[in-house]
């Protein structure tokens, strides 16, 4: 899990990005695409079209990384792309990096009482 320092906003780019891409190119689709300052500090997570793989392009005030995932079954639950650019808590991305539907995460069932 990439640790998100508290106020760090996360944001999902709707529609499908070619992961072909690296941190530059990443980055100028952050600036041109969805207008935002990819150097603000905030995390860009991206999907490829096939839904398996995502990219996050995180500025931490020091350089650029890129993290990549991908899964070996399944897709990543990804808003439409007329959403454009979904905001996103750290919790969430928690639970889309582990395979899991972000928009309704089910809690499993706790007992009512001890006895």
């Amino acid at each position: 899990m990439i640790p998100v320092p508290s106020g760090v906003r996360i944001w999902l780019a709707s529609g499908p990005s070619d992961m072909r891409r690296g941190m530059n190119g990443l980055a100028l689709q952050v600036q041109q695409a969805l207008g935002r300052d990819p150097h603000g500090g905030d995390l860009y997570v991206f999907r490829g079209r096939r839904g398996d793989l995502i990219k996050i392009l995180w500025h931490d005030g020091l350089g650029m990384s890129l993290y990549a995932k991908r899964l070996e079954r399944g897709r990543f639950i990804w808003p439409s792309p007329a959403d454009g650019v979904v905001p996103v808590t750290a919790a969430q991305l928690g639970y889309m990096l582990e395979g899991i539907d972000w928009r309704n995460p089910q809690r499993t069932w706790r007992p009512q009482a001890a006895g």
